[in-house]
């Protein structure tokens, strides 16, 4: 057997199998598959097979298209058939929630190039004639929805990665994986040791199993999953009789999928009773196998899909696959570089492994091989979750997600299981105010406070929801008196050292303050894409604070490792620093009163060591409110006292605490964007606007200049600009096509409605050349195209004064 390799993936599945392939496609042809029992063990062999492009991310949208289109290419390159059925495929919405959502998603393949369209019933009866249409509103018809031979793919992947020069050991199981000290591992299995310099873990259902084996936990977990085909079904004989196949059908409220196998149907279900499989661990001898048919947990679904596909009542069960299979808490894979570790990656969580093994094996080859994906790969990053999850939390999550696996999901949505989990010291507080809780990366956040009579929940929506007067009333406060609220959702890091300045002088773009100030900075890859907007804090000399997403602590973690210097710490004290951020024109009013130092002269992007009441503060002079605002610091022990303090001075000025709906609220007046929605690594600088932070001047070769400096010579081909909408009861909530004389030249980033100007905002590219004040453009809000006029001057306090002053 082969004793050494580039990179050994650990996992004969499809997405195994893609992983292998990709990489020699990328020219890595010292490359290693390890399969302990036969290619498909696990959870590929019973798959039903099924492919489709819907996906709420459009990231995760154009991989499953790119998977889908790959499989023709791997036909050509081996002769090996994949049993393709392109026969399309229609969802069905029974209600306006459901058909909002399918409008939404429609509107975003606009720009994406995918010819998706909404159809009527009476055009779904001819679409596919088996469905029972009766209280249908309408559908999503996607021509390239269809199924395959899982086998015969994953086989067509193994011959594609072996003609590429990689190499597949089967029957041979991994026992150990050991780091060596500089970063490499051997792989101990039963036919030997092999050493690699990189291992993949494509383990399937026992990724849990191979990853402990390197001491690392993969946030997934299996779940039972059932299908059933039927015998002959008369009316599926004669449309291929006819010379036709009968296209896939998705039917949300009846939680099934239906597909034409043979010369039946096969029709699976995502039930409520949902069962977790393997929750102490996957066996080790479990690969061919099935489960025990359960039809009680499914008795429910059968019924309601004799109602929507009555020829199935009729039909003969041939058979019934009951198998596992992995999920992680969101659905999406678990992808990417394992934070903390050195030349360790994950191809997990693949639930949808037909529809997104190609674009997964994609990524991660371009991410091994080129240092960076193509596109913003978060949706599918293992780094989006941290050190915090653990299984305990891991598993209601799962079994929440396979039961919504086809609800309607909202752009407002808090989904409840598992919460509340982690919680700082103002929970109790502020829960007694009437906080209406939201979550992110496992922390408990305020998004707005319900007063009097006011329910303590928001209604999902696509439209504008129940909160809609309470963040008014909480954007009002700030930008008339005073508001407050916490600032434990930003990431934070700890950056010291002699050689402290220089690196942060290298890993970002903009100019590194001198001590006592601020500066704002965006972090660049290589290839000069955005992958952090951060403020750089000087403390001392060879002391930074850096503050950046609260969910991206673990992505930008394993960044500042991948960059790691001599001279240099870096810790993540996102947890170990907390406090408040208190804005408005009564802001200054509040802090003076709380301690004994002169604020009179505190600058726009100061910093100063107050003590505040009894605490000994970092206090800070921004806002992301973009008024006269504040940050102030402390340690989380005393942030109820430091809470008393501001409180006491700041209620009988009108003090109001605001949560996360108001400061999204409050950003749109200036313009300023949000991570992940404006800057993310789908993005550059220079079609951002975050160019104008960047430092040209100083004689550093920080990482991506080459490709800003390119950028800047040349021009982004588009610009992101903010928008004022003719909306009615539905604002922008993200990937909404732009349109200009007919044509789509653009899409929205966010949006959001500005309670201080009492207008619908939006924001999104569109060409260079057309960028200017005054561009008259039609935005698509579910479905209705509403008028929108570009705006370059700030809805409040557009020269900055009272920010600055």
């Amino acid at each position: 057997m082969q004793t050494t390799t580039r990179v050994a993936v650990i996992g004969g599945g499809v997405v195994g199998c893609s992983v292998l392939y990709h990489l020699t496609k990328l020219g890595w042809s010292d490359v290693m598959l390890l399969e302990r029992s036969e290619l498909t063990s696990g959870s590929t062999w019973h798959a039903a097979g099924g492919f489709h492009t819907l996906n709420g991310d459009t990231n995760m949208a154009a991989l499953q298209g790119y998977t889908i289109r790959l499989y023709k290419e791997l036909e050509d390159i081996t002769g090996m058939s994949c049993g393709l059925h392109h026969v399309g495929g229609v969802t069905l919405a029974d209600n306006q929630d459901r058909f909002d959502m399918l409008v939404a998603e429609r509107a975003k393949h606009r720009f994406m190039g995918l010819e998706t369209e909404i159809v009527t019933p009476e055009e779904i009866r001819k679409i596919a004639p088996v469905t029972n249409t009766d209280g249908i509103i309408g559908g999503l018809y996607d021509p390239l929805d269809g199924h395959l031979d899982p086998s015969g793919t994953t086989h067509a992947y193994a011959k594609a990665a072996r003609m590429g020069g990689a190499t597949i050991q089967t029957h041979t199981k991994v026992i150990e994986t050991n780091q060596r000290s500089d970063g490499t591992w051997d792989i101990v299995t039963d036919k030997g040791t092999i050493h690699a310099e990189h291992v993949v873990n494509a383990a399937g259902l026992w990724a849990r199993e191979v990853g402990a084996m390197a001491g690392i936990y993969f946030p997934l977990h299996p779940m039972e999953h059932q299908y059933i085909v039927t015998d002959e079904i008369p009316m599926i004989a004669e449309i291929i009789d006819a010379g036709g196949e009968h296209p896939h059908v998705m039917d949300p409220a009846g939680e099934s999928y239906l597909r034409q196998e043979g010369r039946g149907l096969c029709i699976g279900f995502y039930e409520q009773p949902c069962r977790p499989w393997a929750v102490d661990g996957t066996p080790w001898d479990f690969g061919h196998e099935l489960l025990p048919d359960d039809f009680d947990k499914i008795e429910d679904s059968i019924a309601f899909a004799y109602k929507r596909f009555p020829a199935l009542e009729k039909a003969g069960v041939k058979s019934v696959i009951h198998g596992p299979f992995t999920f992680a808490p969101d659905g999406n894979p678990l992808v990417g570089p394992v934070h903390g570790m050195r030349n360790y990656w994950s191809a997990c969580a693949v639930m949808a492994g037909f529809s997104q093994g190609g674009g997964v094996g994609l990524m991660l080859a371009q991410w091994m091989v080129e240092g960076e994906c193509e596109r913003d790969t978060f949706a599918m990053d293992c780094a989006r979750f941290g050190d915090w999850i653990t299984p305990g939390y891991t598993r209601p999550k799962v079994i929440e997600n396979y039961q919504k696996r086809f609800s309607v999901s909202y752009p407002n949505e808090e989904l409840p299981a598992a919460r509340p989990f982690r919680q700082t010291p103002m929970y109790d507080v502020f829960d007694r105010m009437g906080a209406v809780w939201g979550h992110q990366y496992g922390l408990e956040v305020v998004n707005y406070f319900a007063e009097g009579g006011e329910p303590r929940f928001e209604t999902p929506s696509f439209r504008r929801s129940n909160a809609f007067a309470a963040t008014a009333r909480e954007v009002s406060a700030v930008r008339n008196g005073v508001g407050i609220n916490e600032v434990h959702n930003f990431g934070k890091y700890l950056v010291t050292g002699p050689d402290a300045r220089n690196w942060l002088d290298h890993i970002m773009a903009g100019r590194i303050p001198k001590p006592g100030r601020l500066s704002l900075t965006p972090m660049l890859s290589a290839k000069g894409r955005l992958i952090g907007d951060f403020t750089v804090s000087c403390l001392s000399d060879e002391a930074f604070q850096l503050t950046a997403s609260y969910g991206s602590q673990a992505y930008h973690m394993r960044w500042f490792e991948q960059n790691e210097a001599d001279g240099v710490k870096v810790e993540n004290i996102s947890d170990r620093l907390n406090g408040f951020q208190i804005a408005g024109p009564k802001a200054r009013e509040v802090l003076q009163a709380c301690t004994r130092t002169d604020m009179s002269d505190m600058r726009f992007m100061d910093l100063r060591h107050l003590t505040v009441g009894m605490v000994d503060c970092l206090v800070q002079r921004v806002s992301y409110t973009g008024d006269l605002g504040f940050e102030i610091y402390c340690d989380p022990m005393a942030q109820r006292s430091l809470w008393d303090t501001l409180w006491s001075a700041g209620e009988p000025l009108g003090m109001k605490p605001f949560g996360m709906r108001a400061m999204m609220s409050l950003r749109l007046d200036k313009f300023f964007g949000s991570w992940l929605s404006e800057f993310s690594p789908d993005y550059t600088a220079a079609e951002t606007g975050l160019d104008r932070f960047i430092s040209f001047a100083k004689k550093t070769d920080f990482v991506g200049r080459a490709a800003a400096e390119a950028e800047r010579e040349n021009g982004p081909a588009r610009n992101l600009c903010a928008f004022v909408v003719d909306a009615d009861d539905a604002d922008v909530n993200a990937y909404e096509p732009i349109w200009l004389d007919g044509s789509v030249v653009g899409f929205c980033t966010s949006g959001g409605y500005s309670h201080h100007a009492q207008k619908s905002i939006a924001m999104g590219f569109v060409p260079t050349s057309q960028a200017k004040a005054g561009l008259e453009v039609e935005i698509e809000i579910l479905g209705a195209m509403r008028n929108a006029t570009l705006i370059t001057d700030p809805l409040f306090d557009s020269d900055g004064a009272r920010m600055r002053g």
